[in-house]
């Protein structure tokens, strides 16, 4: 049945498959509506939950999710990954949203929760800029920090084999001046 309450997709399904495919692939859920968001942060088990809100830009492409995806390789991971999409199933990722009120909303970031409450964040602005590595080396830190999973998300065999979507390019000439 049609739902005339959720807003749509601003992105064609086909179009951002891929880039889900990267973070699943890797070993996280897809949270696609509120109650799956509430159902999977809200809880008091003493575990930690990551949750990467997914984007279609070229920071979530070139150093997002290459670098979550490398940091989970690490001895020690959050013991839950669950991702949302940005644009894509809008009201949970408002529902994840609401449990950062710390932080204006961003996308890509990667918030660490624990027992429902944010333990870590990193928001864009830490992210844009970055490379992969760097990413990464962050986020191994605060998994060392705050997580006792034992990594990794997946077998290392089974990551070299993951290729990434790299950042869009033009093949418009640079502009010379008039």
């Amino acid at each position: 049945m049609f739902n005339i309450v959720s807003r749509p997709p601003m992105y064609d399904q086909d179009a951002v498959q891929p880039m889900r495919d990267e973070l699943i692939a890797v070993g996280f859920r897809e949270l696609l509506t509120p109650k799956d968001v509430e159902e999977a942060v809200k809880v008091q088990d003493d575990k930690t939950v990551l949750v990467m809100i997914n984007s279609v830009c070229g920071c979530a492409a070139g150093s997002a999710r290459p670098g979550v995806s490398l940091a989970l390789q690490n001895n020690i991971i959050p013991d839950k990954l669950y991702t949302v999409f940005a644009g894509q199933e809008r009201e949970a990722v408002d529902k994840v949203r609401s449990y950062i009120t710390e932080y204006p909303p961003s996308s890509p970031s990667i918030a660490l929760f624990r027992n429902g409450g944010l333990i870590y964040f990193m928001q864009r602005r830490d992210i844009e800029g970055f490379d992969a590595d760097h990413i990464a080396n962050e986020l191994r830190k605060v998994f060392d920090e705050h997580c006792t999973a034992k990594g990794p998300s997946i077998a290392p065999e089974d990551f070299e084999k993951i290729m990434y979507a790299k950042m869009c390019g033009s093949k418009i000439p640079p502009y010379k001046g008039a």
